[in-house]
């Protein structure tokens, strides 16, 4: 190959490198976030992890075969994407420069990648005009759809190996009523399954605003008792979020029936959300207490054994893999706890704002022994 003909694939060169790079970046995000967080339930539940990566593949090979529409396709789609994901964080308030800079490569690149793919169908165009035909061996045909499939696969099955030992070992035996955990140094009535203990499911705000079928908020947890009592717009509380002292005085646990079945229109003070280090502590492995501690900010838990989404603790079944705690973190943000303890397989013991709620985001209110 002469130097010439090397700058005029270059573009070509370039632009599979980086959709294969994309290809194997949502790879390796959707295989780990189906395996960490959308393992419960139907198989339906797991799909939509694989979408990008799928969309990401679709497309490689599309301009691949056809660099000229698929260019035209991955700039289209890559800038629908990126206004729509700047859309959504300047929504959540969170739209700023360095997070723009920090999401380009994830994003941007596209319309960069598929400029690249149109100068490669230029080139084979002049290519064919010249007189060039396809090589007759297959494998020297089919060469770079080898490549590109070859990275994605590779992931997927590093990431399955990475998981497989933690979901092949997940414990769940079935029973959904209030359960008295020997935790690390704490010993805890959980809620049973009802209003006590979420299940991923009813009305959320997502920066003030209420999103059906999802989860509840920290701040509609807190603000449960908040005249009038229940669920919706809480008078005085519009543009502040609730408090800890709010929690621990009309949060939904205080409204909760002894048996826990019920939420009452009193408060009854039995029960109450435990704190984030009482979570920690809480936290399982095989269904026995994964040893777990924590100093109060580091993102992960120090355990004897690694945590699971098992039973008494969880409902491997249902979507929450955090539970909101007591805590707040600070004004705007309270804290969380995953079922993993935070390291090797994801998650960490974060904060949130307060004002923020989605199926992944759960909680089960306890009470003294």
């Amino acid at each position: 190959m002469t130097r010439t003909e090397f700058k005029r694939r270059l573009p070509g060169y370039i632009a599979t490198g980086l959709i294969i790079l994309t290809t194997a970046f949502w790879t390796f995000w959707g295989v780990g976030e189906m395996y960490y967080e959308g393992w419960w339930g139907a198989w339906y539940n797991r799909l939509p992890y694989l979408v990008p990566a799928a969309v990401c593949l679709a497309f490689t090979l599309m301009a691949l075969t056809w660099p000229r529409l698929g260019g035209w396709l991955i700039i289209l789609i890559g800038g629908a994407f990126t206004a729509w994901r700047w859309w959504l964080q300047a929504c959540l308030g969170g739209l700023t420069l360095s997070w723009m800079l920090g999401w380009f490569p994830i994003s941007g690149l596209l319309v960069a990648t598929g400029v690249l793919f149109l100068l490669e169908g230029r080139y084979r165009r002049q290519r064919r005009a010249q007189g060039w035909a396809p090589p007759e061996s297959w494998l020297r045909r089919n060469r770079r759809y080898i490549v590109a499939l070859t990275p994605p696969l590779l992931v997927f099955i590093s990431v399955t190996a990475l998981f497989a030992p933690l979901l092949l070992n997940r414990v769940d035996d079935g029973d959904r009523g209030a359960r008295l955990i020997e935790g690390h140094g704490v010993t805890l009535a959980w809620a049973p399954a009802g209003p006590g203990w979420s299940e991923g499911i009813g009305p959320s705000r997502v920066a003030g605003r209420l999103l059906p079928g999802a989860n509840l908020s920290w701040n509609d947890i807190a603000l449960y008792g908040v005249p009038p009592v229940g669920f919706g717009d809480k008078p005085g509380y519009e543009d502040r979020d609730a408090t800890a002292k709010d929690m621990e005085t009309t949060g939904l646990c205080r409204y909760l029936s002894k048996d826990g079945m019920t939420l009452m229109t009193e408060p009854q003070g039995i029960w109450r959300m435990p704190t984030t280090d009482e979570i920690v502590r809480s936290l399982v492995w095989h269904g026995e207490n994964a040893g777990c501690t924590w100093d109060g900010e580091s993102r992960n838990a120090d355990c004897s054994r690694q945590p699971n989404k098992d039973t008494p603790l969880w409902a491997p079944d249902e979507s929450p893999i955090y539970y909101w705690s007591a805590d707040e973190y600070d004004e705007e943000e309270a804290w969380y706890v995953p079922y993993t303890g935070g390291g090797r397989y994801g998650g960490v013991i974060g904060h949130q704002p307060k004002n923020w709620g989605n199926p992944r985001h759960g909680y089960r209110c306890v009470r003294e022994p």
